[in-house]
């Protein structure tokens, strides 16, 4: 199976210039047009309590949020409960070089500022730092599409950097390389995905490789489909360093699935999404040593939203559930090694629902405005970079569920404005998803409700291309979102997170 879409790929290229599909009544050479899109964006945030992108509510960059408690050193109680202000910006500029209806190259790139006025003096996600100048544009994507001629079906391929998506707001969207095709076969489209996620020697067989087979077709108002995901990680994690020296493994190895299926569409008078998802697989050890042992996971994630729109209203339900990991039998980063239950509860199983490495589930979601927010500022629920690029991880949703109801009035041509009601719920076994607080026997606290989030929304129509968004929310915190100060058993409740936020936009 792991091959299938490869072959299939090379076949359809086989097949295509492999006939004389070329022999067709000559036509006039289509001329070369070039287009461009895009957007820029500028946003201030004020906040408290919340993460941006480090994958744990209590940290701020590198300033850990501790309770403010007897023992905690004043330098490790960084920015709890303290109020943060920061402004950032992003950029994206695609230009397509089309040739027809059937031929046309892209290229997309990407300019980001985390935080103006940012110190690093890196590169990536730096271009706000005082006197700019920065190196800091990135190539997002790279690629060709086109029709395959002399096929009585239609197919189009696409090859290069690419976007890498399957139900982004609920499994993956990343970029990287690889070769995609698009398969009529009336009424159901097909899609085949091979891509490599890594490759470190060339005789060694230390690549990652993906690929994916997905199906839709149209049955009345609805588009139902199904997809099957597979990563064979011959390295895993994925390696943030160069290759090894050949005859030396990695320590460890992973085969992962993901099977899903899905509706989107109108019943009724009701806008309907649906999706199913469930992950099976197993990180293998490679280093055979007593300490390290063979991980299974196992786990799933259902959504289902309801849109009920009238006249200038619309009314909005969403129920969310995705499975924890029992935490005697897992470890946070997934990986072989003791639980937080100590030496006599070994990792040895996964029952978190998770996502591919480098997905960007997490802020592609934007189901509120805090505990699953945007790209940059939420509760927590991204997982830290190191792990969010290199390992399988809970993205925005394992180990929580939520109820959420939502309504919005377009008051004007140019305003409309939505409010939304979240109780949000823990999901994960002998401890807690988020918070790290401990029982009076130093083992974690097992806690079911995160909270409630109240969120208020106006978007402004300035003009056509040009939307400002003002936000407002409050998350209501609760016994799952306790942390542990490091000191003996005393934990700490943060004071309710907020955020208010200003987004400007304009798109071209």
């Amino acid at each position: 199976m792991k091959k299938f879409v490869v072959l299939s790929l090379i076949a359809l290229l086989v097949l295509a210039f492999g006939t004389t599909a070329f022999a067709q009544a000559k036509k006039e050479e289509p001329k070369l047009e070039f287009k461009a899109s895009g957007f820029i964006d500028t946003r201030l945030m004020l906040h408290r309590n919340i993460s941006l992108g480090t994958g744990n509510i209590y940290t701020f960059w590198d300033a850990p949020y501790l309770p403010d408690k007897p023992g905690v050193a004043a330098a490790n109680k960084g920015a709890w409960d303290r109020t943060v202000s920061i402004w950032d910006q992003r950029g994206r500029l695609k230009f397509d070089a089309i040739m027809g209806k059937t031929l046309s190259g892209t290229f997309f790139f990407e300019i980001d500022s985390i935080s103006w006025g940012e110190q690093p003096d890196g590169t990536r996600n730096t271009a706000g730092r005082w006197d700019a100048d920065r190196a800091a544009l990135e190539v997002k994507n790279l690629y060709l599409d086109f029709a395959v001629p002399g096929i009585p079906i239609p197919v189009s391929m696409r090859i290069g950097i690419q976007p890498h998506a399957i139900r982004p707001h609920i499994l993956t969207y990343s970029d990287g390389p690889g070769i995609t095709a698009g398969i009529m076969v009336d009424p159901v489209r097909i899609g085949l995905q091979y891509f490599k996620a890594f490759e470190g020697k060339g005789a060694t067989a230390d690549d990652i490789d993906v690929y994916a087979l997905t199906a839709n077709a149209k049955v009345g108002a609805l588009t139902v489909g199904g997809y099957g995901l597979y990563w064979n990680a011959n390295t895993y994690p994925i390696r943030g360093a160069g290759p090894l020296a050949y005859g030396v493994s990695d320590t460890y190895s992973a085969d992962m699935w993901w099977l899903g299926v899905h509706a989107d569409g109108k019943m009724g008078p009701v806008m309907l999404n649906f999706d199913f998802v469930y992950n099976t697989g197993e990180v293998d050890r490679r280093v055979n040593t007593a300490a390290l042992k063979d991980i299974k996971y196992r786990g799933f994630a259902t959504k289902l939203k309801l849109d009920f729109p009238w006249e200038k209203f619309n009314f909005g339900g969403t129920f969310m559930y995705a499975t924890g990991a029992d935490m005697r039998k897992a470890r946070a980063d997934g990986l072989s090694g003791n639980t937080p239950y100590g030496a006599n509860f070994p990792a040895k199983k996964v029952g978190s629902y998770v996502v591919p490495p480098a997905s960007a589930q997490c802020g592609i979601a934007q189901d509120s405005l805090i505990m699953y927010g945007t790209w940059s500022p939420n509760i927590g629920m991204w997982p830290t970079a190191g792990n969010n690029y290199a390992n399988f991880t809970r993205g925005g949703y394992g180990g929580t569920w939520f109820a959420k109801a939502s309504a919005s009035f377009k008051a004007t041509p140019w305003y409309k404005v939505t409010v939304d009601a979240l109780y949000i719920g823990d999901t994960t076994k002998k401890g807690n998803t988020l918070g790290n607080a401990v029982k009076a026997n130093g083992l974690p606290k097992d806690d079911s409700t995160i909270g409630w989030e109240l969120n208020l929304i106006n978007d402004i129509q300035i003009y056509k291309n040009l939307n400002w968004k003002i936000g407002l929310g409050m998350l209501f915190a609760s016994d799952a979102l306790d942390q542990w100060s490091g000191v003996g058993v005393v934990n700490g409740s943060p004071k309710n997170p907020w955020l208010i936020e200003s987004q400007i936009v304009y798109s071209f």
